[in-house]
């Protein structure tokens, strides 16, 4: 027990000598001590204590682990098993490590500094090569732009989405204005649509050149997006004829739109393939 505590149990059972009641206890040692008094919860139980004929003022030997073990070994080991698995939970770490959750959790924040924080989940991890590459392309479209100021003018970009037959309100979009008398109104929680179809839409800076539908059961596989592709290039002689001669196919590194098969469309229809446009000469 700390010295001060112990001076704090010598005080209480001078009072209980004295007839004082357990309130009257806590509030002098509260005048006396200030914040380091102890608890309202302590100060009753030592007084009950003392009525009950306690005469030690020192807390008696207990079995078990320390409320509180934020010694510089623990830290080190609470450190060294988070670097191991950093999923652990605080019980997990408190059970293999035989330390009170609250200890555990006070070394984690306030003596490591860390907090559980969930992974960011993208589509894709890029190497490191897809990481220069991109990078490349970024600080030439600049020059680009800088040298040919109708250079967007000639890009035509698309995807492919999933296009649901509804979709359910956000919590959000489903609030309502009421008076503080007014009743709040319930709703029965919606799921997404199940059913659903593919779009395909390719457009530029004017707006949608072309879209697709696709038809129920198909995927867009290499045979498809081929098809698609010649498609596409006829309707840009029919609604961009201006740039039907200059324009340049930008989408994405998809398997489909990256096989070979599809390449050698491409190439056979005098297109050029980057690793993320194509130019159509």
């Amino acid at each position: 027990m700390e010295k001060r505590n112990l001076k704090q149990c010598c005080a209480i059972k001078f009072c209980v000598k004295l007839n004082e009641n357990a309130t009257e206890t806590y509030e002098k040692l509260k005048r006396a001590y200030g914040e380091h008094a102890l608890s309202r919860t302590q100060v009753f139980w030592w007084h009950k204590a003392f009525l009950d004929g306690h005469e030690s003022v020192e807390d008696e030997p207990h079995s078990g682990r320390p409320c509180t073990s934020k010694t510089d070994e623990n830290v080190t080991k609470v450190r060294d098993l988070v670097r191991s698995d950093r999923h652990l939970t605080v019980r997990m770490i408190s059970s293999v490590l035989n330390l009170n959750r609250q200890t555990v959790h006070e070394i984690l924040t306030l003596e490591l500094g860390m907090q559980k924080i969930c992974v960011k989940l993208v589509p894709k991890i890029l190497t490191n090569e897809q990481k220069e590459n991109r990078r490349n392309v970024c600080l030439d479209l600049p020059e680009r732009i800088e040298n040919d100021k109708n250079f967007f003018k000639h890009v035509i970009t698309g995807d492919e989405t999933w296009i649901f037959e509804y979709d359910p309100d956000t919590k959000r979009q489903s609030s309502e204005w009421h008076t503080c008398n007014s009743l709040h109104q319930k709703k029965a929680r919606t799921s997404k649509s199940k059913i659903k179809t593919m779009l395909i839409c390719f457009f530029d800076s004017h707006g949608v050149v072309h879209k697709e539908f696709m038809p129920q059961g198909q995927t867009v596989n290499k045979q498809y997006y081929r098809e698609f592709l010649e498609r596409l290039r006829k309707r840009v002689h029919r609604v961009r004829p201006e740039i039907a001669d200059t324009w340049m196919l930008h989408h994405d590194n998809a398997p489909c739109h990256t096989a070979i098969f599809v390449n050698e469309f491409l190439a056979k229809k005098r297109y050029f393939s980057g690793s993320a446009a194509t130019i159509l000469a």
